[in-house]
Parts: C-alpha cells; sequence; structure tokens
C-alpha cells in the first residue's frame, strides 16, 4: 500500500531568518535554496519581497535557481504586498504567493482595529487579486490557534471560493495543546465546504515546546503540509523544526504517511544552515545534534555495542551521521573501553582490561571527555602491567 505525501513547506529562508543576528545576504540565501531543492523539499518560502529591496532581489533570484520546489512569497493583505510578490516570483517555475491576515479577536479588536466582517472581505479581496497573477495562492489565518472555530471555518470557506489553493492554519504563538490543535484541523474538514479540494497546512511556533507535537496532531487529523524551518530555527522560541517531523513520519510507519524529503542529506543540511547564520543548535537537539547518536552512560553503551536498536530509534545513516558515538567519560564501563580501545587497535583480552579500566577511570575522573590520544597515553602507562 503506497503511502500518502505530505508537503514539506521550508521557511527557513523567511520565518527561519527573522532570529535576530541571522540575517543573510542573497548568496547565502541561494545556496541554502539550493540545498533545500536538492534535498527534496516540496515548497521554498523565499521571502517577504515587500519588506525590503534585499528580500525582493534573494526572492527573484532564488526563483531563477530552483529547478524543483514550488517558490513562494508571503504577503500581507493588500495589493502593494501582493503585486511585489508576483513581480518577484516572475521567474519562477512553480510560484505561490502566500496571503493572510490575522483573524483571532485579539488581532482584529488591537492589531486591525476592525471588525469580523471586515476582515472575512480583506481576507477574500487579497486572495482574489493574488490568483489574477498565480494559480497557486495560500491563504494565512494568522493566529488561527486563538481563533474561534465557527469563524475561522467561515473565513477558510469564504477564501476558498475566492481561490485559495492552500488553506495555513497558524498556532502562531505556540500555544495551543496538541489534541486542541488536532481537534481544530478536524472541524476544519468536516465543517467548510469545499475543504477537499485545498490542502490544509500547519504552521506552529514552539513556544511552549510543541511546535512539532502540533504539526503532527494536525496531519493525523487531515493536515497535508507541514510549514517548518531546518534546525526549527525562526521567531522567538522557532518553529517546527524539519528535520524533526520528517523522521517522525519515516519512523512511524502506521500512520501511512511520508514526505519526498531526502533523509540522508538532514545533517549535512542542518550543518549548512548553522554556518551560514552563524547560529548553532544545542547538542542535544533531536535528530541533528551532536549528541543525538552519542552514549556515555555505560549501560547505554553496553546495549548499543551489543544491538544499535537497544537505544537508538533511528539508524545515524538514515540522517547522514556516519555511525552512533560512543562517548568514554568516568560513566562508561568495560564493554566501552574495550571497544575505543579496539578502534584505535589494542584488542585487551579480559585480563588485559580488569588491569587498564582502573587507570582509565583515574584519568576519566581528571577529564570530562576520554578522547583517542588519551587511550594512547593510559595504554602506554599500563604497558608494564599488560605485557
Amino acid at each position: 500500500m503506497s503511502k500518502e505525501k505530505v508537503q514539506i513547506f521550508d521557511t527557513t529562508l523567511r520565518d527561519g531568518e527573522q532570529v535576530p543576528g541571522c540575517k543573510l545576504n542573497t548568496q547565502q540565501k541561494l545556496v541554502i535554496a539550493e540545498r533545500l531543492d536538492l534535498l527534496g523539499v516540496d515548497i521554498i518560502e523565499a521571502g517577504f519581497p515587500a519588506s525590503s529591496p534585499g528580500d525582493f532581489n534573494s526572492v527573484v533570484e532564488i526563483s531563477k535557481i530552483v529547478k524543483n520546489a514550488t517558490v513562494c512569497a508571503l504577503t500581507r493583505a493588500n495589493k502593494k504586498d501582493i503585486e511585489a510578490a508576483a513581480q518577484a516570483l516572475q521567474y519562477a517555475v512553480k510560484p505561490r504567493i502566500h496571503t493572510g491576515i490575522g483573524t483571532s479577536e485579539l488581532h482584529i479588536k488591537h492589531k486591525f482595529n476592525s471588525t469580523p466582517e471586515q476582515i472575512v472581505e480583506r481576507a477574500k479581496d487579497a486572495v482574489a487579486y493574488a490568483k489574477s497573477f498565480v494559480d497557486d495562492v495560500e491563504f494565512y489565518a494568522e493566529d488561527a490557534g486563538r481563533t474561534d472555530n465557527k469563524f475561522l471555518a467561515h473565513i477558510c470557506e469564504e477564501v476558498i471560493k475566492s481561490g485559495a489553493t492552500v488553506l495555513n492554519i497558524p498556532d502562531t504563538t505556540g500555544y495551543c495543546l496538541p489534541d486542541e490543535y488536532g481537534a481544530k484541523i478536524k472541524y476544519l474538514k468536516d465543517n467548510v465546504k469545499g475543504i477537499e479540494n485545498v490542502t490544509l497546512s500547519c504552521h506552529c511556533h514552539n513556544d511552549l515546546g510543541l511546535a512539532t507535537a502540533n504539526s503532527i496532531a494536525g496531519i493525523q487529523n487531515g493536515a497535508r503540509q507541514i510549514e517548518c524551518t531546518i534546525n526549527g530555527i525562526g521567531e522567538r522560541a522557532g518553529n517546527t523544526a524539519l528535520e524533526e517531523v520528517v523522521m517522525i513520519l519515516k519512523q512511524h510507519p502506521y500512520l501511512n504517511l511520508d514526505t519526498n524529503v531526502n533523509t540522508k542529506l538532514l545533517y549535512s543540511t542542518s550543518q549548512l544552515v548553522q554556518e551560514k547564520m552563524g547560529l548553532n543548535v544545542q547538542p542535544n537537539k533531536a535528530v541533528i545534534g551532536e549528541n543525538a547518536f552519542a552514549h556515555s552512560s555505560g549501560i547505554h553503551q553496553d546495549g548499543v555495542i551489543k544491538n544499535r536498536e537497544t537505544y537508538e530509534i533511528m539508524n545515524p545513516e538514515d540522517v547522514g551521521v556516519s555511525k552512533s558515538a560512543i562517548v568514554l567519560t568516568a560513566r562508561s564501563g568495560r564493554a566501552a573501553l574495550a571497544f575505543r580501545a579496539k578502534e584505535v587497535g589494542y584488542e585487551l583480552t579480559k585480563d588485559q582490561l580488569d588491569i587498564v579500566y582502573p587507570e582509565f577511570l583515574s584519568f576519566a575522573d581528571i577529564k570530562k571527555e576520554v578522547i583517542d590520544e588519551d587511550i594512547h597515553e593510559i595504554m602506554e602507562s599500563c604497558r608494564l602491567l599488560i605485557a
């Protein structure tokens, strides 16, 4: 049975670049865009053309080089923004305009000083105008996570009539719980006329650490596009991490969902984005962190040496990491020491290991981590005892 595809909408170059201190120039964006296209993402959100001349130019140049993915440009719900996006996307093989407006009571009252009826009209007009330039128009209902479901369904139905092909349901503030967000997607699937003709999209933020969980809840309830960034970078606490949702779908075959992403390029793509943005991820970052496949506890090391799957649910090679790492520390056991010693040329018998291990522990108590050079030093200090 073939798996249904979930579209991966990468917004590293738009939402991800909004991280303070991570401004990219056009050349850097082109390098990342080319890699994203190679990675196999379905949509690349290249920028917000109306925001600055630099962003406009970046969208133009990205549109010229992307061969496979749809190239998307963000706008607000006004004609000037939409015209700028259309012009910037003129070279794209598959262009998409992403337009929208805030739909929560907070946004309607305090951001727009408007009424629900006026917001619906602005949304319809924006989608219709964008549709006059491109066939593929995505509508975002900003702060949908805190929007009343009945009103959200109403505005979604109206923009479908105006020509929207994708409906983006953002948890803009990262407030929803997974069951709440999943229920919101299900409500739209069950109550919006014409919903079967469009793609529902999840755009979740990580303010409470729930972006990935909410995105997965969304697709379990009928969404078929996830908006995400490499390394989970983005506004405030970040966005849904691309590498996390892609590997969740890969590792849970019973979901019967998959993506077009070449997972073997995930680690190197993460490294590229870290380098270009000057923003390193934490070592314990899921999937692509330096410690994601590293083991320092003796119990874990012994299990992994005997059978990798005892403590690893993913094969590191599947994400582009060459192998698991056995890190020698004061918590490491004999099995780990013997394993690492063998890797650097020492085949220890049980009796020899019994002699070397106490020396190793003394060394490890002084250092945070025992590296290959240290193993040679330990073996030299024990040379006469094990000869």
